[in-house]
């Protein structure tokens, strides 16, 4: 542990744990539960943009890998948006009629657009930042487990100091043997500990790209949940944006798939092109071609002076 690599672990606590999930409770509250649902599709628009500034992703128009990077990204974004914002036609899968969830249909008029407009893009700007971070960090500090502990550690420190500021009663501290209880372990333990883990594994073997685009699947598994496990009624919105989030994740992975063995192919290709050739080691590769056939040919060194000559 050295003072930049802390310096790091203190920011990733602020941008994830505090600014993140701040700005987006806050966003809510000023807007729908919908509409915030809406700006976390953007999450693999915006990484992926940062993730270019940064040249954590090489862009090759030239290429067909890259361009399927671009067009996937785009198409599961768009799949998103249409299994947010599209209902349509209601498909039962079940024909118990399903479970209506009415609610209270009549919105409030003192919502403020926009400034929780505002605020969602600053949590998806501040989600984005801690994946580019996390990724940098990671090239330090190879660690995913305990880089883990650290930033749920920083982030209790620096929430629990900024709750003490902003909200002055106790009583919110206070939590009961009921759902309230079970809500906090299971964030803190699933959504911030395992979820901050996985994160850390995937970003250091892919990227941050390849890990926020499957952030749409989030909507896909609970609309899955909802229509069997509550019974809940399915939109032809729902079924549509799945099938299009699927189609573009699809062609991430594949367009990763093949920038990886590129780049482990050039990583091999330069490590021979600069292998030295010199009368201490005990044998040297060296590329012979027969009929146009390439092959490796040891040679063994000796003291003679002609003990680097090609055969």
């Amino acid at each position: 542990m050295t003072l930049p690599i802390f310096l790091r672990i203190v920011v990733l606590g602020f941008l994830e744990p505090v600014l993140d999930q701040n700005l987006y409770y806050l966003g809510m509250m000023k807007t729908t539960a919908t509409y915030s649902s809406a700006f976390v599709n953007m999450l693999p628009a915006v990484t992926f943009i940062l993730a270019m500034i940064f040249r954590l992703e090489k862009i090759n128009l030239k290429k067909i890998y890259s361009v399927a990077k671009i067009i996937g990204t785009a198409i599961t974004v768009v799949g998103a948006m249409v299994m947010t914002l599209y209902k349509g036609p209601i498909v039962d899968f079940i024909k118990s009629g399903g479970v209506a969830h009415h609610g209270n249909t009549t919105e409030s008029a003192d919502k403020h657009w926009v400034t929780g407009t505002i605020m969602l893009l600053g949590s998806i700007l501040s989600w984005s930042s801690y994946f580019i971070l996390q990724s940098f960090t990671l090239k330090m500090y190879p660690a995913e487990l305990s880089l883990t502990a650290w930033i749920c550690l920083m982030g209790t420190v620096e929430n629990a100091g900024l709750s003490l500021i902003m909200v002055r009663g106790l009583s919110a501290w206070k939590l009961g043997c009921d759902s309230r209880l079970l809500a906090a372990a299971y964030s803190g333990i699933v959504c911030s500990g395992i979820a901050y883990y996985v994160q850390g594994v995937v970003i250091r073997e892919r990227g941050p790209v390849f890990l926020t685009s499957f952030s749409p699947l989030c909507m896909i598994i609970t609309a899955a949940l909802g229509t069997f496990v509550l019974a809940e009624k399915v939109h032809l919105g729902s079924i549509l944006g799945a099938i299009i989030i699927v189609s573009g994740l699809y062609t991430v992975v594949w367009g990763k798939s093949k920038d990886g063995r590129n780049l482990e192919s050039d990583e091999k290709s330069k490590g021979l092109q600069e292998l030295p050739i010199t009368n201490n080691a005990k044998s040297i590769n060296v590329k012979d071609s027969i009929d146009g056939a390439a092959r490796i040919v040891k040679i063994p060194a000796s003291n003679s002076p002609f003990s680097t000559q090609r055969t």
